[in-house]
């Protein structure tokens, strides 16, 4: 967990980077820290409550957000219509899927 000790360890010219999971950082700290400049900025991808994004970080200057892409590169999105069809045609024979869902 990225907390408020891990932020201040930044210092003021520290630039927090998300792109993995938003639970991984106390983002109510992350908003102190940025509002009163113990770090310098962020980049999100992610954010804890999505899609809720809070109002502070839209409205600063030295946050950039984006939605979370990662996983839209040509290969997944291929890989991923192959795996479709592969687990239609399989459903369709009576097979079993080549990618389950887990049922718990």
């Amino acid at each position: 967990m990225i907390n408020k000790e891990v932020l201040l360890a930044l210092g003021k010219y520290g630039v927090v980077v998300n792109i993995g999971r938003g639970a991984i950082i106390d983002e109510k700290e992350m908003v102190k820290c940025l509002v009163n400049g113990e770090i310098r900025g962020a980049g999100l991808d992610v954010f804890e409550n999505e899609p809720h994004i809070p109002k502070e970080l839209v409205e600063m200057d030295n946050v950039v957000l984006s939605p979370h892409m990662g996983v839209y590169t040509l290969e997944s999105l291929k890989r991923g219509s192959e795996l479709m069809i592969a687990n239609l045609a399989a459903f369709f024979s009576n097979k079993p899927l080549v990618t389950p869902a887990m049922d718990d």
